[in-house]
């Protein structure tokens, strides 16, 4: 709490608890600092009518004549005084009565910064024959494990030619040697990387764990009704049974239903969702599928069963709007069946539950599958350890500063506690619920809202709680450094790469497929399920006519895909993404060619490739006829340089319709070899007249590519 809120908590004046602050040397500065467990502890002591007073003073007469045991019991002496570097006088604290006035909130609030509870550690148990050496034990540390006094240490250092005070650190060949006295032996604490948490798994034991909520994404095409539905289930089913006029303070809620909660994130659509993924943070464990009756599975409706199943999570279809007229149930079981969620109603194995959420119709059902997958499942956690998650959604408020809205995974995030959020650190100033309300503890599967942090951390950084601030703090440090280190939107992975996965025992590659038709799409598709070399398969995750877009990339960047494109390619920007995220790009416009590349990555026999490397783009903007040499292609140049006879393809929405060469190039009457940017020019292609308005052309050289 800060000093404000504190001052507020025992009844007293701003100025008051200064005054008392400043006979303590504390720092009084800003009064919306927060104050530390121990000073709060120091204040309450302060203002108590009666204070014990019990102080320590060393015995200042030194004794000229002592055996080794009496100054080995000196020192350690000695040194526990001036431990702190000054004498100081512990003061008894008493008990205080609590102000009857103060609410329920405020008293679990300052119970929770007093009386910070231990969580249990998961560590293993020790022989109690081997002692576990730790970097930097010190002498009192060895005294403890040990069970033996100080000085005794102390002594037999000072036996071995060591002198050392209390707090000195201790070599791995010292504390062996000591050890050995004991008839113990000494092994070093084998210590992982902290600061890199998210790629660590704290396994949890059986007794601990205990049933969560489950955690729901609703994504579909636009105007589907997902936010009808959303609104629907958080009006009728808010956990606590609030009632109408509820307001969403964050980007996820929970609901009850039969006595169990359900978390549903609102994410703004699957690309979010696939983001999210990209960043490691695989907060879903079950996808809804919304699908309007009355207009069918839609492009998007199939991106985000794409999305769905790359993340290998259950899904539930919802097909919405059935009380409308023009409602087609059948139509839309159809389309699902061609996008490979074929239903329950027609022999396979996807749930699929009809409702209306403008009325309320079926979406009973729809939660009481929720809850069926969730307990098949077997969704656990393990509340009794500082909380884990991801990031949802984040900002900056002018008035709290960085605000994030968290999904607590495992543990429990308490008011108060020591949080690294992707490479931002601090201490929970503010923790509220779904409905902005103030509460001090939020268990596993729980969306909640916190402020005191750093900066403002990205959606998906995962985040973990810590003892201490200033543990926190160096952990966020080394993951900055870490961060600016290391090539961390690196994700994707090149074709060059596939042998060496495959003999880490990589067994399956993912694909994403563009073509510029349907038949082509089902011809290439077809040819590259059968490819199988030493049990490795092809998995195309997505399959789709069209040119390559930015869903795709972001798609291949979260499940580590290879992106092929069969007559098609993508946009400038397009391509920017893919180098940003380091996914690979393949082009190809012969089916076979496309087998080969895949059966020699697979076999590591790739040839030397060549790659691409655009020297200019021109726009077509008029059209020329003349009766000797045909249409002439009327352009600008947008980019580069284009010349005489360079290799050139047409490109119209996204799809490649000519692959050849420049015959001629002019500039007003007059033939020339080069035109460069924000030049117009007259052009004419090798074996090509189907010009368009709009129409792009390509320039581009073929450059072999070191390996």
């Amino acid at each position: 709490m800060t000093i404000r809120e504190y001052a507020e908590d025992v009844n007293r004046s701003v100025e008051d608890i200064v005054k008392h602050m400043e006979s303590l040397s504390m720092d009084t500065s800003d009064l919306d600092r927060f104050l530390s467990d121990d000073e709060i502890i120091l204040l309450d002591n302060s203002f108590q009518d009666e204070e014990d007073y019990v102080e320590d003073t060393p015995d200042e007469e030194m004794i000229k004549d002592f055996s080794l045991d009496e100054k080995a019991e000196q020192i350690a002496y000695e040194s526990n005084l001036t431990n702190d570097h000054e004498i100081k006088t512990s003061k008894v604290k008493k008990a205080k009565k609590q102000d009857k006035d103060k609410s329920n909130f405020r008293q679990e609030r300052k119970k929770i910064y007093k009386h910070k509870e231990k969580l249990q550690s998961n560590e293993q148990v020790v022989d109690e024959n081997v002692l576990l050496y730790k970097e930097g034990m010190t002498v009192k540390e060895l005294a403890d494990l040990l069970d033996v006094s100080t000085g005794e240490i102390i002594k037999k250092l000072m036996g071995l030619g060591i002198m050392a005070t209390l707090n000195n650190s201790l070599s791995f060949d010292s504390v062996e040697v000591l050890a050995l006295d004991y008839n113990k032996t000494v092994k070093k604490e084998e210590t992982a990387d902290i600061s890199n948490f998210e790629n660590y798994e704290i396994e949890d034991k059986e007794e601990d764990l205990v049933e969560r909520p489950p955690v729901v994404t609703i994504m579909g095409h636009v105007d589907h009704g997902k936010t009808t539905l959303l609104d629907y289930i958080r009006e009728s089913n808010v956990a606590g049974g609030e009632a109408g006029g509820i307001t969403q303070e964050i980007g996820a809620y929970q609901v009850e239903c039969k006595g169990k909660k359900i978390t549903f994130i609102d994410t703004p659509g699957h690309a979010a969702f696939t983001e999210m993924r990209a960043r490691g943070a695989s907060v879903t464990d079950i996808v809804i599928i919304i699908v309007a009756a009355d207009d069918g599975v839609m492009p998007q409706t199939k991106e985000a069963i794409d999305h769905a199943k790359a993340a290998k999570v259950p899904i539930i279809v919802c097909i919405n709007k059935i009380d409308k007229p023009e409602a087609n149930v059948d139509r839309v079981m159809t389309g699902l069946a061609q996008a490979g969620l074929t239903p329950e109603e027609w022999g396979g194995d996807t749930i699929v539950t009809k409702i209306s959420a403008k009325t309320g119709e079926g979406v009973d059902e729809l939660l009481e599958n929720i809850l069926l997958i969730a307990e098949m499942s077997e969704l656990k956690a393990n509340p009794n350890r500082y909380a884990t998650g991801a990031v949802l959604e984040s900002k900056m408020d002018k008035h709290v500063g960085a605000v994030a809205t968290l999904l607590i995974q495992n543990g429990t995030l308490r008011l108060g506690d020591p949080i690294v959020v992707g490479t931002a650190f601090g201490k929970v100033r503010t923790l509220k619920d779904d409905l902005g309300r103030n509460i001090t503890t939020a268990p596993p599967s729980m969306p909640v809202e916190i402020t005191g942090l750093s900066s403002v951390p990205s959606a998906g950084d995962k985040f973990m709680a810590f003892e201490t601030e200033k543990q926190a703090k160096q952990i966020a440090s080394d993951r900055a450094l870490r961060e600016k280190q290391a090539d961390t939107n690196r994700t994707g992975m090149s074709l060059e790469e596939l042998f060496g996965k495959i003999n880490e025992g990589l067994k399956e590659i993912n694909v994403i497929l563009k073509t510029d038709t349907n038949g082509s799409l089902e011809a290439v598709r077809s040819s590259l399920e059968k490819i199988d070399v030493e049990g490795v398969k092809i998995n195309i995750i997505r399959g789709a006519v069209g040119g390559i877009t930015e869903s795709d990339i972001v798609l291949a960047g979260a499940s580590n895909a290879i992106v092929i494109g069969f007559n098609v390619r993508g946009s400038n920007k397009v391509q920017d993404m893919a180098k940003e995220y380091g996914i690979e790009i393949r082009t190809y416009d012969i089916i076979y060619k496309v087998v080969e590349d895949m059966e020699k990555a697979m076999k590591g026999m790739l040839e030397p490739i060549y790659e691409e490397k655009v020297t200019g783009t021109a726009e077509i903007r008029q059209l020329f006829k003349f009766s000797k040499v045909g249409m002439i292609a009327g352009c600008h140049v947008t980019s580069g340089t284009i010349k005489n006879n360079d290799k050139a393809r047409v490109v119209r929405d996204s799809i490649v319709i000519y692959n050849g060469s420049i015959k001629s190039l002019q500039h007003e009457k007059d033939q020339v070899k080069e035109m460069s940017k924000d030049h117009d020019c007259g052009l004419t292609l090798d074996n090509f007249q189907d010009y368009k308005e709009g129409d792009i052309i390509e320039v581009y050289e073929l450059v072999e590519v070191e390996r």
